[in-house]
């Protein structure tokens, strides 16, 4: 196998990008025992390596993108061990985001309630350039949005959606002390400028009429609530990925583009004809003096805001009609394009600010571009024409050097804090470690199979960690006992701490990560949110002691607001519903204690259960259907008498005469007072 990588990785630049892509088919077919084979030469220590104690914690949060599942999945490293899903862009059966009435609101769009998004980027908030832990940002691909989790209770507080885009993919990317989340258009479409979003245009009219939009979304440093400031119209390309620059390129943002011939079809071919694409460098600091100054344009529009209230946990939507434009034509010096190989996917910057790597996924060398001849090639105007009044820069003029013989297939790139470099080679389904400054090649590690992106904690920061990086694979065959057609994915954990990369684990990731990021624990665990105070408690709806419950009829509505402790419901006997009424439970949890969250389900509902956390108010909506007595009950364990925890609703045909009626337990006698003895 070693063999026929290398042999691919001589001939590949002689037979251009078809035997790639050929060479890769092969290689990804390869599978058979070669796992299994592999695994029996890691180290023999390598179990302490990634052993966690049982009642001891790891060492840090990893956050992986689910992609087309719309989620979070937060694994702790080096064990590799599941310790959340977090809904974001997804309803969640399993506590009812996106189905109880506080949360729904988190998934409106202009294109109505949309329960569903790829989510594929993960990014820490960042202080001085470095994760703070506050909030992790991730980004909608289909429907373009952004959205907010806290990480004080791993909870999604935020949504924007994203208007004059389609496919928000080069998303969302934090400044240095997040100033501005930036996220790029993925697809570029027709825009109306004077009615606003999307326009109507024939595809034969791509070239003229067809734009992106980067958009530049202001954050409050207090609480990281998020303002669409304003976007940046730029030249119909696609714009894949991104990255802030640091130090003296911290002004800086770099997107790669495919798709510079602006093709509306068979992109494969289309979109792969130019010898070179662009990597487009906007100085965002330029760019907001600009929009600040009046150099912005004003254009209808429709978006939706999603906000989370930490009080009363209700959702609610904003509706934005307007936003704010630049045009690069029309502010000098906000936006430069640096020739880059075609098809280029990752842009990564070095700690230092100074080192931009684009990785051509078609390329046999992996070129890496330099901050200060980029400032000199400003200087001395040392372009190669423009594109939309965009200046070009020479090739040879702002690159530093390129990398010869990475391997086959470069996508992704993060840095050690060390002065090396580590890419992914998705073909020869190899890590590949190189020194920034020498551009030679160090080291390799196979991997299994087929890499995507990795990520080393800190990588993309100013001070790596430079312990582990997780490699994340597309290909899983033979590494796990067969599923059936469908595998989870593979993340795999290297040591880098010495000279050579050292292979330590391999775990099944939930659906596709894209990306992860990753942090000490000991930034974000000391200030997770255990309960919720109940005096806090701002719902309307919130019921604070049992003898505050109550069932009301309004019109062909019956709401009930109801309490939850170890081990019963109040109240738990329920009658007076009809069939068709709609029914609202709006539940409290009373309890305070850390752990200990109440579910509630009844039997017919047609949306899910609700999850409520100690503290918390969740509603459910219910619209019995037929006559009878239907059981409610507490889905997460919460006692030794959880199974005792439950109730009935008697619903009665239409039109009865059946009294609103409610109660907890039977009134028992007062026995009557005994005699005193003398």
């Amino acid at each position: 196998m070693e063999v026929l990588n290398h042999k691919l990785k001589m001939i590949a630049p002689k037979l251009g990008v078809m035997f790639t892509l050929m060479a890769g088919a092969v290689l990804q077919g390869c599978g058979g025992g070669e796992g299994n084979k592999r695994s029996e030469t890691v180290d023999s220590d390598a179990a302490a390596a990634v052993y966690v104690p049982p009642g001891q914690h790891d060492e840090y949060y990893s956050f992986l993108s689910g992609g087309f599942n719309g989620q979070v999945s937060v694994y702790g490293l080096p064990s590799g061990r599941l310790l959340k899903v977090i809904p974001v862009f997804t309803q969640f059966a399993e506590n009812g985001y996106g189905y109880n009435e506080e949360t729904k609101p988190m998934l409106m769009t202009s294109h109505g309630f949309v329960p569903w998004d790829d989510l594929h980027h993960p990014k820490l908030s960042r202080t001085d350039g470095m994760a703070d832990g506050k909030y992790l940002y991730v980004n909608g691909n289909n429907t373009p949005r952004v959205a907010k989790v806290d990480l004080t209770t791993f909870e999604t507080v935020e949504i924007m959606e994203i208007p004059n885009s389609a496919g928000n993919h080069c998303s969302p990317y934090p400044t240095n002390n997040n100033e501005y989340i930036l996220a790029g258009t993925r697809f570029s479409v027709p825009l109306d400028l004077d009615k606003g979003g999307m326009g109507d245009a024939s595809l034969s009219e791509y070239k003229d009429k067809f734009r992106g939009s980067i958009s530049f979304i202001k954050t409050n440093e207090d609480d990281g609530h998020m303002e669409l400031d304003f976007q940046v119209l730029v030249p119909g390309f696609d714009y894949d990925l991104a990255n802030g620059g640091k130090g003296p390129s911290g002004d800086w943002v770099f997107f790669t583009t495919y798709n510079t011939e602006k093709s509306a079809t068979l992109k494969e071919l289309g979109a792969s004809q130019n010898d070179r694409d662009y990597l487009a460098a906007i100085n965002w600091k330029l760019a907001a003096k600009y929009a600040a100054e009046g150099k912005a344009h004003e254009m209808p529009a429709n978006y939706y805001h999603n906000t989370m209230d930490h009080n009363s946990h209700i959702a609610k939507s904003n509706v934005i009609k307007k936003v704010r434009y630049l045009l690069p034509e029309e502010c000098p010096g906000m936006m430069y394009l640096i020739p880059a190989p075609k098809s280029p996917h990752g842009i990564d910057v070095d700690p230092t600010g100074e080192y931009m790597v684009v990785n051509g996924k078609l390329a046999a060398t992996l070129p890496v571009f330099s901050f200060s001849k980029m400032q000199q090639a400003i200087e001395n105007k040392d372009f190669d024409g423009e594109v939309n009044g965009i200046p070009v820069f020479k090739y040879e003029s702002v690159l530093y050097g390129e990398v010869q013989e990475p391997g086959l297939g470069p996508l992704h790139t993060e840095f050690d804090g060390k002065g090396n470099a580590y890419s992914t080679m998705f073909v020869s389904s190899e890590v590949v470690k190189w020194n920034v400054k020498d551009l030679q090649v160090l080291d390799r590690m196979p991997v299994y199979y087929s890499p995507g992106h990795l990520m080393i904690p800190g990588g993309d920061t100013r001070e790596p960690d430079g312990k582990y990086l997780v490699v994340m694979n597309k290909i899983t065959k033979d590494r796990y006992l067969p599923t059936g057609p469908e595998l989870l994915h593979s993340a795999q954990l290297i040591d880098i701490s010495g000279d050579k990369m050292r292979m330590l684990l391999d775990f099944p990731t939930l659906a596709e990560p894209h990306y992860a990021q990753a942090i000490q624990a000991d930034k974000v665990a000391p200030n997770s949110v255990k309960f919720f105070k109940l005096d806090e408690n701002t719902h309307p709806e919130a019921v604070k002691k049992e003898s505050d419950a109550s069932v009301t009829r309004q019109g062909r509505t019956v709401k009930i607001n109801m309490t939850s402790i170890r081990s019963h419901f109040t109240p738990d006997n329920i009658e007076g519903v009809q069939v068709g009424d709609t029914v609202i439970f709006h539940v409290t949890n009373l309890e305070q204690d850390w752990d200990v969250p109440h579910g509630f389900a009844i039997m017919g509902a047609n949306n899910a259960e609700t999850l409520i956390m100690p503290g918390a108010t969740q509603s459910l909506r219910w619209v019995p259907k037929q006559a009878g007595v239907f059981p409610f009950y507490c889905t997460d364990f919460c006692s030794a008498l959880h199974q005792e925890m439950q109730g009935y609703v008697r619903v009665s045909p239409r039109g009865s005469n059946v009294p609103i009626k409610f109660s907890t337990g039977e009134k028992k006698p007062v026995p009557p007072a005994q005699a005193s003895v003398n």
